[in-house]
């Protein structure tokens, strides 16, 4: 949407460099993870997107957590509320026992009960903490829930859109835009706008080539006990039971670990 940039955090207290440059034995230039604030004004709308490349973390893991996790999602909001932002949006992945031919259903939370009521007339969403058996579905891991839980407190609305992925695909060295195009289809009608899917339609169409012909390296029985999720998806949401991490762990992350990191990722 070409959106033009408006500012960004400082990564010094949050991030290590990802990348040191050495020219004649001279350090000239730390790389960081970016932290970048957007904006662009569309369909008479004022949007600001918060973009960052890592989240942070204190103790080493993938999600954000510990003291630089809070302090930057404060930075995050104090620019929200400077700029007079009525409401947040977050967006995450959930994953679940879909499908890769069928579309991905959003997953979403919000900070109050009317915007709940709202959700449920809106067509392929599913409310966290409505499904009966939803383990692990009570929660949202990193930035993106921590958001939406200081946002409530200072009184700002807030909403967490999560798109679905396989669980077979999880451990894929390549992005998932199936997702990211249904979490936006929520997104823009919310909002009322309208963008251009063309480039993530474009990535859409390489990924799932990419998916296919992994799909068909899957052992027989395997995929065939993912087939028979055609025909039940519609009834079940999908949750993810423990035999089911289980029966993950033994054949789909083992076959990924084969495939090692040789493969070449789709660009």
């Amino acid at each position: 949407i070409n959106a033009e940039e408006l500012g960004e955090i400082e990564p010094w207290e949050f991030f290590y460099p990802t990348k040191v440059t050495i020219k004649a034995s001279v350090l000239e230039n730390l790389e960081f993870p970016g932290n970048k604030f957007y904006y662009k004004r569309l369909d008479g709308k004022d949007l600001i997107f918060f973009i960052g490349d890592e989240q942070p973390t204190d103790g080493g893991g993938i999600y954000a957590a510990g003291k630089k996790a809070y302090q930057l999602a404060n930075m995050v909001l104090d620019v929200a509320e400077r700029f007079g932002c009525r409401r947040i949006y977050t967006s995450d992945a959930t994953v679940t026992l879909t499908h890769h031919t069928l579309k991905p259903r959003v997953w979403a939370a919000t900070s109050r009960s009317d915007l709940n009521e709202k959700l449920k007339d809106y067509p392929n969403t599913i409310l966290m903490g409505e499904v009966e058996g939803s383990r692990n579905r009570d929660n949202i891991i990193g930035l993106n829930g921590l958001l939406l839980g200081l946002a409530k407190k200072r009184g700002v609305e807030g909403i967490c859109l999560m798109g679905e992925i396989p669980d077979y695909l999880t451990r894929a060295p390549f992005p998932y835009p199936r997702a990211s195009k249904s979490v936006l289809e929520v997104l823009t009608k919310f909002l009322g706008i309208e963008i251009d899917y063309g480039a993530l339609d474009e990535m859409i169409v390489r990924i799932d080539s990419v998916i296919d012909g992994i799909y068909e390296q899957l052992p027989p029985r395997v995929k065939e006990r993912i087939e028979q999720r055609k025909s039940i998806v519609e009834a079940n949401p999908g949750i993810i039971t423990e035999e089911d991490e289980k029966w993950i762990k033994e054949h789909i992350d083992e076959f990924f670990q084969k495939k090692g990191s040789g493969d070449e990722r789709p660009s």
